[in-house]
């Protein structure tokens, strides 16, 4: 159905398509990102008897 749609009217599909691309490099660019995230260091317990 949805296929039919967009087979009969390309320009909704191009138009979809790009609504798409733009809302995805807006988030790209709005995400926060921090340049040195908190990690917490590997550590390792030994335990012998």
């Amino acid at each position: 159905m949805i296929a039919h749609f967009f087979i009969r009217r390309p320009v909704s599909a191009a138009v979809v398509s790009i609504l798409i691309t733009l809302v995805g490099l807006i988030s790209l660019f709005t995400l926060p990102v921090d340049q040195y995230p908190y990690i917490s260091p590997p550590s390792v317990k030994v335990s012998t008897s």
